[in-house]
């Protein structure tokens, strides 16, 4: 089964070969080096892309010249810029590859086309907008409400092992908000069960 179709299928189990046909023509492989961008701040791309091997980052380039990383990308999941995808503009977040990757895409403007189309569809929207609504006032809420430590202890017991596992420190520094300095003195009082 295409890993895309494994993906809808979570949200809509009732997808159909005549609901899949469609998109499954739609789709194109798409590979990105090391440090290469799916997208950046200032481009509009209205493309989705499920990530099938590798890592990628999210992350917004301030005026200042830092880059605040915001999520991480693992394999079987959903990425491209939503909110420009909805609204036309160019995008405000970068997404750029931390390792080789192999993504599949296709045009938004399909995905549209089938929530007219194929009613499966839209409610799949639907389901998509939901969970991601849910995981960004996550992630807003521990910015906002848990101190440094506490959001890496947060991130220690919550399952998101492949952050820990597969993101380098600077960067897993930069996703809590906090130095590389203040990260290693963290892992420090947490490894002496302080």
């Amino acid at each position: 089964m295409h890993p895309l179709r494994a993906y809808l299928l979570r949200f809509v189990p009732d997808l159909t070969d005549a609901d899949w046909h469609p998109l499954e023509q739609a789709l194109r492989p798409h590979h990105l080096r090391r440090g290469e961008h799916l997208l950046q701040a200032g481009e509009s791309w209205p493309v989705l892309g499920l990530l099938l091997h590798g890592t990628c980052r999210l992350y917004y380039p301030r005026p200042d010249g830092e880059e605040r990383t915001t999520y991480f990308f693992f394999e079987n999941h959903l990425l491209g810029d939503y909110a420009g995808c909805l609204t036309g503009q160019p995008s405000r977040l970068s997404i750029q590859a931390l390792v080789d990757t192999e993504l599949v895409v296709f045009d938004y403007a399909v995905l549209r086309q089938l929530y007219q189309d194929r009613p499966v569809y839209e409610r799949f929207g639907r389901l998509l907008a939901e969970y991601h609504l849910l995981g960004t006032d996550a992630r807003l809420v521990e910015q906002l409400l848990l101190s440094p430590e506490e959001r890496y202890r947060a991130l220690l017991i919550s399952g998101k092992t492949k952050i820990l596992e597969r993101i380098p420190q600077h960067l897993l520094a930069n996703y809590l908000g906090i130095t590389p300095v203040s990260l290693s003195r963290i892992r420090g009082r947490v490894a002496r069960g302080h």
